[in-house]
């Protein structure tokens, strides 16, 4: 977190932070506090929330509004879009193609909009729930 900008270091943040990276998916903050309390105890689910909320806002990480109301957080820095299954939820990166980027500068010049994100989700089933379908 040492190249981050204008957000104060805590080791609150830091652990939070760390623990998404570990776990390489999209997590809710349910269950980040779930494995972040295993290092620090004491944290609240709110310090937890809070943490997200500042990291998200400062561009650390992304919220992802992918399912319903609960939000997921993606510590994946690389251009990306996601995939979710329809039946578990389970969501997984997918590369963005080099084409994305033409495609937000045509939308742009087309419409006149400035663009400022790019949100892509696929949805799918996962293989565990195509294999279980296959098994019943």
């Amino acid at each position: 977190m040492a190249d981050q900008i204008r957000i104060r270091r805590s080791k609150q943040r830091e652990i939070i932070l760390e623990e998404l990276m570990k776990l390489g998916s999209h997590p809710s903050a349910d269950e980040l506090y779930d494995r972040v309390r295993k290092r620090l105890p004491h944290i609240s689910l709110g310090t937890v929330y809070r943490n997200l909320e500042i990291l998200s806002r400062e561009g650390v990480i992304r919220r992802l509004a992918l399912d319903g109301p609960r939000m997921r957080f993606d510590g994946g820095r690389d251009e990306h879009h996601h995939i979710r299954c329809i039946r578990c939820g389970r969501v997984d990166d997918v590369p963005a193609p080099a084409a994305a980027s033409e495609s937000e500068r045509s939308a742009a010049r087309r419409t006149g909009y400035l663009v400022v994100e790019r949100r892509v989700q696929y949805l799918g089933v996962c293989p565990a729930c195509r294999r279980k379908d296959r098994v019943s």
